[in-house]
């Protein structure tokens, strides 16, 4: 196994609007749907379809959501696990407005501590060249198993404000930091900081503004956004880290990887799905050669 994946899953039911309502009145959703969602689920889907062997964990609760999960997996390139969430599946809802902005609501939080056996969860730990760990209460214990066993942590903190002490085990693990700038005031000196922690690469995405690397040797490297047209934003963090990290498994450059997340975070945006349906090595590969002019093989 070559990745394992931690914690992230949800079913979501996502609205979209023209604009976000401002009035206590009636409003027409441009279009739904109901879907896999959260951050696990969007790393290891991306994943699975560039071709790396991946492995997800997730709690999920024994109802049709969960159901429509592992119904879902069982189409994908990916190890599926789940155990049993006693407060039934994650859900969200998710409105989307036509700038790509979102309102998420949390209608079933999942159980903050949930009584399983951790055993398989270490060995498959053991076994994986990296730990991609959502910051799920039920995956700490993990964290210790991984700096154990020497297994590379990578772990995406989303929108991390710089405060939230609930992030601490978290960033303290993380030998690979994946963030957006849209939590704190100075992503920079943010990023100097976790790299004087012994980080061996923070990474902060800007949106539509690209992406900035920071090197454990203070090297910065910043790319721009590729250009897509927008359908759907959900999900595009999660396959940029995603591209990311399938370069970074083929020793390519800092700067080549970012694009290459780019390019797959472009395409998930393009897609009303979290991984772009079309999203392969080849279609990654056709597309870095035509938007850079040059070729990856």
């Amino acid at each position: 196994m070559d990745v394992f994946v931690a914690g992230g899953c949800s079913w979501d039911a996502i609205v979209y609007l023209d604009t976000f309502p401002e009035r206590t009145e009636t409003h027409f959703a441009r279009d739904f749907q109901e879907t896999l969602g959260s951050s696990g689920s969007g790393k290891a889907l991306n994943l699975g379809r560039l071709g790396v062997d991946t492995r997800f964990h997730a709690m999920i609760g024994e109802d049709r959501y969960g159901e429509a999960i592992r119904e879902r997996f069982d189409a994908e390139p990916v190890a599926f696990e789940a155990d049993i969430d006693p407060n039934g599946t994650e859900r969200h809802v998710n409105l989307m407005n036509d700038a790509g902005e979102r309102i998420s609501i949390f209608v079933v939080s999942p159980t903050q501590e949930p009584d399983i056996g951790y055993e398989r969860l270490e060995r498959w730990v053991a076994e994986a060249d990296a730990l991609v760990v959502s910051p799920v209460n039920y995956t700490r214990p993990l964290l210790d198993v991984a700096e154990e066993r020497a297994t590379p942590v990578w772990a995406d903190i989303h929108d991390y404000d710089g405060e939230d002490e609930y992030y601490d085990d978290f960033l303290a693990a993380a030998d690979y930091l994946f963030m957006s700038d849209e939590g704190v005031s100075d992503h920079r000196e943010f990023m100097r900081e976790q790299i004087e922690t012994d980080k061996h690469l923070v990474v902060c995405t800007h949106g539509e503004d690209g992406a900035t690397a920071l090197t454990a040797d203070g090297e910065w490297v910043e790319v721009p956004a590729a250009e897509f047209d927008m359908i759907d934003t959900n999900g595009a963090g999660d396959a940029f880290f995603a591209g990311y990290l399938y370069g970074h498994r083929q020793r390519l450059p800092v700067e080549t990887n970012l694009r290459l997340g780019t390019l797959a975070g472009g395409l998930a945006v393009s897609s009303l799905d979290l991984a772009h349906p079309e999203l392969s090595p080849d279609r990654l590969a056709a597309e870095y050669e035509q938007r850079y002019g040059e070729s990856l093989r």
